[in-house]
């Protein structure tokens, strides 16, 4: 029973509150209970009618949440199993907070990602209408991936950008720690994913263009023409990742609010963006093997070779 606030302000009135009795007489409260001033909590919490506690704690130096979560949780559940410690009746605990929007976020990546990656491919072979070439265009994929982790890697070593040029600690100016894969991360590759096919599909138009209609040629004029065209498409792609990087150096330098989100979302684009400046070696190689694989093949059925 909670009373108006004028009527609990005080102990006294507080105990000048009527109670009605069986007969309808009223009954000050003072006669019905006694008073006592005990220590007790600042703050009564309630969810859904049901009392509730929270215990919230900092994870130690080199713990994620979710590891530290992880932890506490198999800790009670070994305490229950031996005895050590008892629940009572009607009552029950949950891990809630980041912990519980952790698991959520990831449970969702599982399928997005995916999904991401279908939809990629979907988009590469809707523009080459060739499943080889698109293959090829998406193996950036993977050089992305790696190039991301890879540079959560090296945040996490000392001697990385050990060194002050300038005067400026480069460390510092590039908020180098310990990153951990955590969903922001997953965002981030996310991000990178949507732009690592970029060099691959500047390189494998051009090449799809300067081979379109051309008369049949050896594997030597093969190769030089696919070194010819794939060192034509080396400054459109140089230009498309240096803009890229330019435009996440005002992340991943600027300190403050929310920059232990911004630059885990950030740390897999920037790496992974530098790493696919390789196709511009692994779409020409693959492009040329496919082309002859495409001659060796109609060589063993006998058919004549067919413009590549």
């Amino acid at each position: 029973v909670r009373y108006m606030r004028e009527e609990r302000d005080e102990v006294e009135a507080l105990a000048r509150v009527l109670v009605p009795g069986r007969a309808g007489e009223q009954i000050p409260l003072s006669q019905l209970v006694d008073l006592r001033y005990v220590r007790g909590p600042q703050m009564i919490r309630a969810e859904d009618t049901f009392l509730s506690g929270y215990v919230t704690w900092d994870p130690a130096e080199g713990v994620g949440e979710v590891e530290s979560v992880e932890a506490a949780k198999a800790l009670l559940e070994r305490a229950i199993e031996a005895g050590e410690l008892t629940v009572p009746a009607g009552v029950s605990y949950r891990f809630a907070g980041t912990y519980e929007h952790q698991l959520r976020s990831a449970a969702r990546l599982r399928i997005l990602v995916p999904i991401a990656l279908a939809v990629i491919f979907v988009l590469l072979y809707l523009q080459f209408r060739r499943t080889g070439t698109a293959l090829m265009v998406f193996s950036g994929m993977a050089l992305a991936a790696a190039g991301g982790f890879l540079i959560i890697w090296l945040y996490g070593q000392p001697w990385f950008l050990a060194g002050a040029p300038l005067g400026v600690d480069a460390r510092a100016l590039f908020q180098v720690g310990e990153t951990r894969v955590t969903v922001a991360v997953w965002v981030g590759f996310l991000a990178l994913f949507g732009v690592a096919t970029d060099n691959g599909v500047i390189v494998a138009t051009y090449l799809t263009q300067s081979f379109r209609g051309a008369p049949a040629m050896t594997t030597a004029e093969l190769r030089e023409r696919v070194i010819e065209a794939g060192a034509r498409r080396v400054r459109p792609c140089l230009m498309t990742t240096a803009t890229t990087l330019l435009a996440l150096l005002p992340v991943i330098t600027s300190p403050g609010r929310g920059a232990d989100l911004m630059v885990p979302m950030a740390l897999p684009t920037v790496g992974g963006v530098g790493f696919t400046l390789l196709t511009l070696l692994t779409v020409p190689v693959l492009f040329s093997l496919a082309r002859e694989l495409e001659r060796w093949w109609s060589g063993l059925r006998g058919d004549a070779p067919d413009a590549p």
